[in-house]
Formats: C-alpha cells, sequence, structure tokens
C-alpha cells in the first residue's frame, strides 16, 4: 500500500515539474511571472465593415435584388437563341459565368412566373423560355428607357460637370449604363442625337461642350430648401447640411451629437462649383467636398445605388483620391453598405424607407414589377402553367394544347427534372442549342 502511495506522490511531482519547464523554456527564466503584453486589437476598414450596425431591410433587399440580376442573366443567354428557348443542358453549361451557384433547374423551379420550363414535343429534352409576363415587363422598361431621352441627357451632362475637366471615361460609363438607365446601345442611339452639347473627343472619351447652368444645381440643394422653407429653419443649419438617418440600433456615443451639428454647419465646396470659393486646405472642408459629389452620383442613378468597385473608377474623374470603403464607413448616416448579394453596394440611404424607394421613377416602377414578379415565387402556378402548355402547342404547331398538355413540366412533378444530372460535353462553351 505504501508503494502504491509513493509512487501516485511521484507521478504527480514529475507532471508538475513538466508543467514548470514548460513555463520556463515558453518565457524564460527570469520573465516568468511576468505577465504577457496586451495587444491592441486591429482597426481596419474590414474590421470596421464586419462591426458596422447593420440594415437588415437594405440587405433584404440586395439579396431579392441578386436574385432579379440572375433571372435577367438567364434571360440573356435564352434571347441570343434562335427559336426564343434553350435547353437545361444549355443553361447549365452557362451556369458559372451566368454567377448561379445552385443547379440550373432549382434555380428555375423558384421562380414559375418568370421562366416557363417544358419538355420539348420533337426533342423530348427539358427546355426553358422566359414568360409572357416576364417578355413583357423587359419590352417595358426598354420602351420607358428610351422615351426618357431627355431625362438620360440630363444625367450624362450632370456626370460630366462634376468631373474635372468635363470629359467621362466611356468605359466606366458602359459599367453603370443600367444604374443611369441608358440603353445598351446609348452610343449609336443617343449620342448621334445630341453632338451639340455631348462630344465623343475618341472612342474612349466623352466630353461636354459647355456648361448649363440651369442643371448645376444638386440634389441636396433641392432638399435644403425644402427644409428651410417648410420647416422654418435657420439658414445657417440648413445651407451646408446634409440629410442625415442612422440605420436602427446606432448607438450615440458621447460628444457625438456635437461633433455633427459643427459638421453640418461646416462650408465646403459645392460638387457643381468650380472657383473653390472655399479652401479646401482643411482636411474635413475636402471630405465634406468628397461626401457632396458620392451624394450627388448616387442621386443621379435610378435606384440610388451602386456597386462599390464600379463606382472606384470615378475617383480620378471627380478628384477623390481616398479609400472610398473606409470613407463610407465613416458617414453611417449619409451611405450604407450593403455586403449581401456577392457584391459591396453603396446605398444612399436618404432615399429608401422600409425597402421601397421614397421619389420612385418611371424606370424603377418597371424594375419593381420584375422584382415582385420574382417575389411572387410559386403562388398561383396554374395560371404560368395553362400559359406554357398553350405556347408549347402553338410553338410548335400541334394545333391544341391538350397534345402537348402532357410533355409540361409542372411544377410538383412527380419527374424531378431540375435534380437530373445533365450531361454536359467537356468543350468550349458555345451558345447554341444541343
Amino acid at each position: 500500500m505504501a508503494t502504491i502511495i509513493s509512487g501516485a506522490r511521484s507521478l504527480h511531482s514529475l507532471a508538475l515539474r513538466s508543467r514548470m519547464l514548460g513555463e520556463m523554456t515558453q518565457l524564460g527564466p527570469f520573465n516568468r511571472n511576468v505577465q504577457r503584453r496586451w495587444r491592441k486589437p486591429v482597426d481596419s476598414a474590414r474590421t470596421r465593415l464586419e462591426g458596422r450596425t447593420m440594415d437588415h431591410r437594405l440587405d433584404k433587399l440586395m439579396v431579392q435584388l441578386r436574385n432579379l440580376r440572375l433571372a435577367l442573366a438567364l434571360h440573356e443567354v435564352i434571347s441570343q437563341q434562335r427559336n426564343g428557348y434553350a435547353s437545361l443542358q444549355l443553361l447549365s453549361r452557362w451556369r458559372h459565368e451566368v454567377g448561379l451557384n445552385i443547379e440550373v433547374g432549382a434555380f428555375l423551379k423558384k421562380y414559375p412566373h418568370v421562366f416557363q420550363t417544358y419538355v420539348h414535343p420533337v426533342k423530348r429534352n427539358h427546355c426553358c423560355k422566359i414568360t409572357q409576363k416576364m417578355s413583357d415587363l423587359i419590352a417595358e422598361e426598354d420602351a420607358v428607357v428610351r422615351e426618357n431621352e431627355v431625362g438620360v441627357v440630363q444625367r450624362l451632362k450632370k456626370l460630366l460637370m462634376l468631373s474635372v475637366d468635363g470629359t467621362l471615361n466611356m468605359h466606366a460609363l458602359w459599367l453603370i449604363r443600367r444604374e443611369l438607365g441608358l440603353p445598351d446601345d446609348y452610343r449609336s442611339s443617343i449620342l448621334p442625337n445630341h453632338r451639340h452639347d455631348l462630344i465623343l473627343e475618341s472612342p474612349a472619351t466623352l466630353s461636354l461642350f459647355s456648361m448649363d447652368e440651369t442643371l448645376a444645381v444638386a440634389k441636396v440643394d433641392e432638399w435644403r430648401k425644402r427644409e428651410y422653407t417648410e420647416k422654418w429653419l435657420a439658414e445657417s443649419e440648413t445651407k451646408y447640411a446634409f440629410p442625415i438617418n442612422f440605420p436602427t440600433g446606432f448607438k450615440v456615443q458621447k460628444g457625438f451629437r456635437e461633433k455633427l451639428k459643427n459638421w453640418q454647419r461646416l462650408p465646403y465646396t459645392k460638387p457643381y462649383e468650380k472657383n473653390d470659393s472655399h479652401s479646401i486646405r482643411n482636411v474635413e472642408r475636402l471630405e465634406k467636398r468628397i461626401v457632396g459629389v458620392l451624394h450627388e452620383l448616387l442621386s443621379l442613378t435610378i435606384e440610388r445605388m451602386m456597386p462599390l468597385e464600379r463606382l472606384s473608377h470615378f475617383r480620378r474623374l471627380y478628384t477623390m483620391e481616398v479609400n472610398l470603403l473606409e470613407f463610407f464607413l465613416k458617414y453611417p448616416g449619409i451611405f450604407y453598405i450593403s455586403t449581401k448579394g456577392s457584391t459591396q453596394t453603396v446605398i444612399l440611404r436618404e432615399s429608401y424607407s422600409k425597402g421601397y424607394l421614397i421619389e420612385p421613377n418611371p424606370v424603377y416602377i418597371v424594375r419593381r414589377k420584375m422584382l415582385d414578379l420574382v417575389l411572387s415565387g410559386s403562388r398561383n402556378v396554374g395560371e404560368c402553367q395553362q400559359d406554357s402548355a398553350t405556347w408549347s402547342a402553338e410553338e410548335h404547331g400541334l394545333g391544341s394544347s391538350h397534345g402537348c398538355q402532357d410533355n409540361i413540366c409542372q411544377v410538383d412533378s412527380a419527374i424531378p427534372y431540375w435534380n437530373m444530372e445533365l450531361e454536359v460535353t467537356h468543350g468550349k462553351n458555345q451558345l447554341t442549342q444541343p
């Protein structure tokens, strides 16, 4: 018994010596009792982006808009086909190019009001076509954009007036054509009709012939005028102020309100002013001028938002030599950065309320109808199935829709065609029917 007790004590003492030896080896014999140094947490744009106050309604809107963009991207692939429809095998080849991270069949099943899926009566393969409702809305959007040519030209003029030398890079303009409500063929349909105002100096540069002083009024100046006349506020409080709208849950630190009040009264050179009436040597005034330029740039867009990557193409054109991500995070009451929808998107906070644009325009109204069609999901799918059967019969000359009713892929069909593994050739992707 004594031998067992002495053996247990030796094991305990051996474990204790090993632990002390490990501490001495790690910290050294002379700093064994010294506390470890506290490391300061990393403060970067990424950590501030992760720790910002979230706006869940705007984030939810960005996820919904991403699904709409994917649906429109599939429409582009389908519209390039000769017969106006595409097989699921072809769409699966272009899944990654479009940006889908799920199977094409599973995505099509979610939106029966946007896509018509059926079995081809001759080839006996699964095919897809855009529904008549979605086609009508796409055509309506194109018609509204072309009818609003005057507004498009005014937006282009204001964009040119914001730049230092009155020029714009055509590549940057092409990237934001949808945000500005421009048709894809604006170089041939709009620019030739306004050669006295818009000059295409080279294939890569668009310039303004002369300044239009009637357009040199920023959107925020209109808000200031309303605040001054309707709310009877002092001119000193509204002359250089911006609308501030913090997200729910934003924590106001001590002294923040006083700093914000002083910043609102700070004079600055407005976006369309070129005489530098206020010195921009002061860093705060320089930053406030950049806030004004970015505010006006987002106000010229259809939906008052723009991806951060595309917005960065205008840094040098508008003399905004700052890190845009850090800059937007510095003003959470004016701008909001959403990381949803597979991209970082900058949104003008004052323009939205409960996920809707406060002052809608004709193009936004049509796009909202498209989004509502996507959000309708699988509700009232009976109408879609009936339209799909009628179209299939008329398209392939089968006379009556009853003959091909059996070929229509029902949403709740027993054949889960969206889970089928389609054979995809390992050659070069081509937009041709298999």
